[in-house]
């Protein structure tokens, strides 16, 4: 029948939410993902070890303070006076017991029957009076402030820094070309204690330091050092570039090392002559008024991947290149 040709029945209006619609294929994609591994019983807030587990943590945050309290009361309790100081380790101990260097006290922790070196300790002890105390490994580790200890500590009177003059003049009497370490604002004591390493292996001196912007030698260079610290004299002046100077007048010549330096130490010409090598601080490297003091300036040559050395490093092969130089001239 005419006007009567619409379709008959419900439709559906346009924007319904029956059907598919497009992007409808991950509606359910996260509810079907799984939830990852099944976290520990102690990581579950409502677990009983959970609870355990904080409790325990509670008990070891309250016992540290108390640990401390207890170290603290070792040492009052030992008192090693200000201008005394504790080395410790087996090599440093019986290093400087060898050379004689005057001992107050000494604290094992372990017994010297199997060890020359422990035994050389106890010798010069009982030579020079000094008590020997049988200690604990707690009271050696609040002595030595938590350095490794090795069952042995020494208490001896604060170093005794030499001057740099005197030791050229002294080295100068003897025949020999002196040769000496400088280091110029090294305030790291495990470099100090590996250069003196290297200048006891290697035939030097003495090693100067300045009074201010360096390590002292204390009891980590005493450890690093192994012993080097009761051979190889350390001279601490007030004004580094004046001794340098010093030095110059006195027939010495200084070649200071740097990475730009304008000859390589393997070929340094300078080397069987009397000698101060330099080494700056890493990073910072030679001060500008120590730079302009040196007679010459010398590089040691590296890989490129590598920036830099640090100073005890640089110092060591250094030294092993003159002490080549030297033991070839003299026909060593």
């Amino acid at each position: 029948m005419p006007g009567n040709d619409r379709p008959h029945g419900a439709r559906r209006r346009p924007g319904s939410k029956k059907g598919p619609q497009v992007g409808t294929g991950g509606h359910r994609r996260k509810a079907l993902e799984g939830r990852g591994p099944t976290p520990k019983a102690e990581d579950r807030p409502y677990h009983p070890k959970h609870k355990a587990k904080l409790r325990a943590e509670a008990k070891a945050a309250a016992a540290q303070p108390t640990r401390e309290r207890q170290l603290e009361k070792i040492r009052n309790r030992i008192a090693v006076p200000a201008d005394h100081e504790i080395i410790c380790g087996r090599n440093a101990c019986a290093e400087a017991a060898r050379a004689r260097v005057p001992v107050t006290r000494v604290f094992m922790a372990v017994s010297a029957e199997n060890d020359d070196r422990l035994g050389a300790v106890v010798r010069r002890a009982t030579l020079e009076g000094a008590p020997v105390f049988e200690v604990t490994k707690l009271e050696l580790e609040a002595l030595t402030q938590g350095a490794v200890h090795q069952g042995v500590a020494m208490e001896i009177a604060a170093y005794d820094y030499a001057d740099a003059l005197e030791l050229l003049d002294r080295v100068s009497a003897t025949g020999r070309k002196p040769l000496f370490v400088a280091l110029d604002q090294v305030t790291d004591p495990h470099n100090l204690g590996a250069v003196l390493r290297s200048a006891g292996a290697f035939g030097a001196d003495g090693v100067i330091i300045p009074q201010r912007r360096s390590a002292d030698v204390n009891a980590t260079v005493w450890k690093v050092s192994a012993g080097a610290a009761a051979r190889v004299p350390v001279a601490k002046e007030t004004n580094l570039v004046r001794t340098l100077e010093a030095f110059k007048a006195r027939g010495c010549f200084v070649v200071g090392l740097d990475g730009n330096g304008s000859v390589s130490v393997d070929n340094l010409n300078l080397a069987d002559q009397p000698l101060v090598l330099v080494t700056g601080a890493e990073g910072k490297g030679l001060s500008r008024l120590v730079r302009e003091t040196c007679d010459e300036i010398a590089s040691i040559s590296i890989r490129a991947a590598v920036e830099s050395l640090n100073a005890a490093v640089a110092t060591g092969i250094a030294l092993y290149e003159v002490d080549r130089v030297r033991r070839t001239t003299q026909g060593d």
